[in-house]
């Protein structure tokens, strides 16, 4: 309920700026504002209410009117008469208010007026209120009818924040798993090259099938780590770029000379091959559609064409590249490398070949990819902040020195490496193999670098028996699995190649036996109590899998990985002390919410207790993983190696649970029985 004093200034306000704005006198709303009255604060806070009145009652249809209303608010809050959010806050209410129409207009003040928001007086205060408001215009736009808008918004806000803003960082490295790719699938194995002689290759659905189930990989990179996948992925990867190979794009025959054909840039050449021949406009596809009917024709456009090879590119840079969230199982064999690298070579290849000048265009994707590693880089870094260089140094009069950097000194660079736990060899690529896992030991025994072949597989597989060391391979597998090597073996006419086939009749007869023994011999006779006790054991091992790693890529959205405990917080806070300041600031909290903790709380522990506790509460990032990262970027290496260990301790009983789950399957069927 509004004070007397602050409705008197309201009134007397409101007919103050009505008149000041309709001259576009500013000098006379301060003169106004100043002898109104001696309490600031009310004049200030009435003033505030005064503009959203006005602009709400008398202008919001106007947009012009709009853009020099803000523009009057500016003024007022660089002078101290308003707060300063209330022109972002104006801006707000009225894309609340008009159409889409009108809001596409009025954002184009917004975008102009960058600068504006950027000045040291407004950032601070208004950074989040021009990314709420702009995420409401986007949550109130179409992404297949308000294409440009939306483009225009984002636009926008990479122009606003800076690189290091944590609000547009990706920093779990998440990919947009809801981006999918949708084509038929009930079509029969016809050919869909249509009725044209001049085609070269002969499309069936098959081929169509593989080329656009590609696309689920483009979306989500971390299925190639799955073995069966993988082999999927390899197999329609082939197909698709033998398609690519075997059918190949004429240069087109243009006006002009080869040389200035040459002399063009990529984006020239890419604007000239999207121009529509008849009309003259250019057209960008974001995403292509999946006609059975067309798949024809996009294969004949070299701009469909380069957009699938890059799309590989990108693939392949990202499998074997090493990023901070990257899970440790997420790795590639030897094999896998090699093939990725095959593969890459042929990608290039093709593009090499695509017209026009796909050579110009290749380079400049393949510089593009290094680019990209440039930011990767800084990503697993920490994503620290920019800093411009001084243009103005301070010692102008001095000539620059042409001494030569001094190198940075060898132990500084192993002591800065063993405090982060890891290695540095001296060289990048010989640091880069002996970090690729913490324990080199523990690697060597690898279940990857066990090439040899079991008994039973070897002997079932008939292409061997080709090789004429199929018989002296066979023995020495026996000698090493198989306890039938030492039967009796000296009948004069007792071939070895009769022997091996003995003893892989023996084993097969043996596992036949195996499987039809009963229960009874197999089992031993237990409790009903026992057995049952055993069953949910079991079975909530497996609903502990099922809500912690077999979440729908919905449910993902919702879930918050690697929350911490009472007894982990209890044992965290004391460590981080007093610095638990710094650790609010950066997790968001603003000065009156940390001084409210301050206050609430005796002691610093306590304080960072329930500040840490509200925080994995109430945030849908907050994880252990992101905790011990912002601790990394702040410097507090102690309450970092905590957080961490916390993360190793999870990670061991995840593990234990997968092996319970994975090993005891049978055995509690068996029991269930019993």
């Amino acid at each position: 309920m509004c004070t007397p004093t602050f409705q008197i200034y309201r009134e007397q306000l409101t007919e103050i700026l009505r008149k000041s704005f309709k001259e576009r006198k500013f000098e006379k709303l301060e003169e106004d504002f100043k002898n109104l009255g001696e309490t600031h604060a009310d004049k200030k806070s009435s003033l505030d209410q005064v503009f959203r009145d006005v602009l709400l009652l008398d202008l919001a249809k106007d947009i012009k009117a709009v853009e020099d209303y803000i523009t009057f608010a500016s003024l007022a809050a660089r002078a101290d008469m308003v707060s300063v959010t209330i022109p972002v806050i104006l801006l707000g209410d009225v894309f609340d208010a008009v159409t889409l129409d009108q809001c596409e207009q009025l954002f184009t003040y917004v975008e102009n007026n960058v600068s504006v928001w950027k000045e040291e007086v407004f950032f601070a205060p208004c950074k989040n209120n021009i990314l709420r408001m702009c995420n409401d215009l986007l949550r109130r736009l179409s992404r297949s009818q308000n294409t440009v808008f939306c483009g225009r918004i984002l636009l926008f806000l990479a122009k606003f924040f800076p690189f290091s803003e944590r609000s547009g960082l990706n920093i779990v490295s998440e990919f947009n798993l809801e981006n999918l790719t949708e084509y038929s699938t009930d079509g029969k194995n016809e050919n869909l090259a249509g009725d044209s002689v001049e085609t070269q290759l002969q499309i069936d659905y098959n081929l169509y099938c593989k080329f656009w189930a590609l696309q689920d990989f483009f979306r989500n990179p971390n299925q190639c780590y799955n073995k069966v996948q993988w082999k999927t992925f390899v197999s329609h990867t082939s197909t698709v770029l033998a398609a690519f190979k075997g059918f190949k794009l004429e240069e087109p025959r243009q006006g002009g000379s080869r040389e200035k054909s040459e002399a063009m840039d990529v984006d020239e050449i890419n604007e000239q091959t999207m121009l529509d021949p008849e009309t003259g406009v250019q057209h960008f596809f974001a995403k292509f559609l999946t006609n059975p009917k067309l798949l024809a024709l996009q294969l004949s456009d070299s701009n469909f064409r380069r957009s699938v090879l890059v799309q590989f590119l990108i693939l392949f840079h990202y499998l074997p590249s090493q990023v901070k969230f990257k899970m440790d199982v997420y790795t590639l064999t030897v094999a896998q490398v090699d093939w990725i690298k095959e593969t890459e070579t042929l990608v290039y290849k093709l593009l090499d070949e695509t017209p026009p000048n796909g050579q110009k265009f290749s380079k400049s994707v393949q510089h593009m990819l290094q680019r990209e590693e440039m930011w990767n880089n800084w990503k697993n870094e920490g994503c620290k902040e920019f800093q411009r260089p001084d243009p103005h140094p301070s010692d102008t009069g001095k000539a620059p020195s042409s001494q030569r950097k001094h190198k940075r000194l060898l132990g500084d660079s192993i002591k800065e490496a063993t405090k982060h736990g890891k290695f540095y060899m001296g060289n990048p690529e010989l640091t880069k193999l002996w970090n690729l896992c913490p324990d080199n030991l523990q690697a060597c025994k690898g279940s990857d670098r066990n090439f040899l072949p079991s008994l039973e597989s070897y002997l079932d597989n008939p292409k061997d028996k080709n090789d004429p060391s199929y018989e002296w391979r066979a023995l020495r597998l026996m000698a090493r699995q198989s306890p039938h090597f030492f039967t009796l073996f000296n009948t004069p006419s007792y071939k070895v190649s009769d022997y091996v086939e003995s003893v892989r009749k023996k084993i097969q007869k043996d596992r036949t036996e195996a499987k039809q023994e009963p229960l009874e011999e197999v089992l031993p006779v237990v409790e009903q109590m026992e057995a049952d006790n055993f069953a949910d054991e079991q079975e909530q091992i497996e609903a502990d899998l099922l809500k912690t790693e077999q979440l729908t890529p919905e449910d993902k959205n919702n879930h918050k990985p690697n929350m911490i405990t009472g007894e982990q917080l209890q044992e965290l806070a004391p460590i981080i002390g007093s610095d638990w300041k710094k650790l609010a600031s950066k997790l968001g909290y603003r000065s009156d919410e940390i001084l409210f903790f301050e206050t609430e709380n005796p002691t610093a522990s306590a304080q960072c207790h329930a500040m840490l506790q509200i925080w994995f509460d109430d945030d849908m990032d907050a994880s252990l993983d992101n905790l011990a990262y912002i601790l990394e970027g702040l410097g507090m290496l102690e309450s970092c190696e905590t957080v961490k260990k916390f993360i190793g301790n999870i990670d061991s009983l995840k593990k234990s649970l997968r092996e319970q789950v994975a090993v005891e399957p049978e055995l509690k069927g068996k029991s269930m029985k019993c």
